[in-house]
């Protein structure tokens, strides 16, 4: 669940169990959507209701490239296979922290339980399976700590830690900024905050809505209603 009452400081969300989301950096904001959207015809704001019903022509009718011009940059601290489904998002600038240059914490994901294979989608997962929810995290830890006690025996005989990391497992912790667009973002969450989207990756998604919505509530409301609109 995502941890509003614990920010350790202004926009850090704590996520899971070792994660967080982080606003670093903000440019633009619906108005400048609105006059990015202007200047094509030399027009100028007329206030607050002409902006707000500008957005929503916007964006009901795909006229998208005025959302360009805001861009949200964000600290991302996440286990590597969220990593891996966030790089996905292709329309955006990363640069994530690298085991080759520094030495991998012993710092892994640990779930609260075990989700079951969904039957019906294949990529899913269900919860409210009958398992022994202790002894799987028994188990599952004993490999995390065997994994990373490896990693550490190699980096002491001398390997190199572009190699040694290969050991380790996708639930390491990883950290990257990330710099996108409102464009973009809003395509991340429109798919991240889906159903169908793993449960992981939707804390953080629903984390960063929550910094959408202070920075551009406008926008965010709009694309609500058209999508809302097109779900009935």
């Amino acid at each position: 669940m995502l941890d509003t009452k614990n920010k350790s400081e202004k926009d850090l969300y704590p996520l899971l169990d070792k994660g967080f989301v982080k606003l670093v950096d903000f440019m633009g904001g619906d108005s400048r959507a609105a006059d990015s959207a202007r200047v094509s015809f030399g027009g100028v704001s007329r206030g607050e209701d002409r902006d707000r019903k500008l957005i929503e022509y916007l964006l009901a009718n795909g006229h998208l490239s005025p959302f360009e011009h805001s861009v949200f940059q964000f600290h991302i601290k996440c286990p590597i296979f969220v990593a891996r489904q966030w790089i996905r998002h292709r329309i955006a600038s990363y640069n994530e922290v690298s085991a080759r240059y520094t030495e991998v914490k012993n710092e892994f994901y640990t779930p609260t339980a075990f989700r079951a294979q969904d039957t019906i989608n294949r990529q899913g997962s269900i919860a409210g399976a009958a398992f022994d929810n202790r002894e799987l995290l028994k188990l599952y830890n004993a490999s995390i700590k065997a994994s990373y006690e490896t990693y550490l025996g190699l980096l002491k005989a001398g390997v190199a830690r572009e190699m040694a990391r290969m050991v380790l497992p996708v639930a390491q912790y990883t950290q990257f900024h990330w710099s996108v667009n409102a464009r973009s973002l809003l395509n991340f969450l429109q798919l991240r905050l889906d159903e169908h989207a793993q449960y992981e990756i939707r804390q953080y998604a629903a984390a960063i809505k929550e910094i959408f919505q202070a920075k551009m509530p406008w926008t965010l409301e709009a694309f609500n209603k058209l999508h809302e609109k097109k779900a009935a």
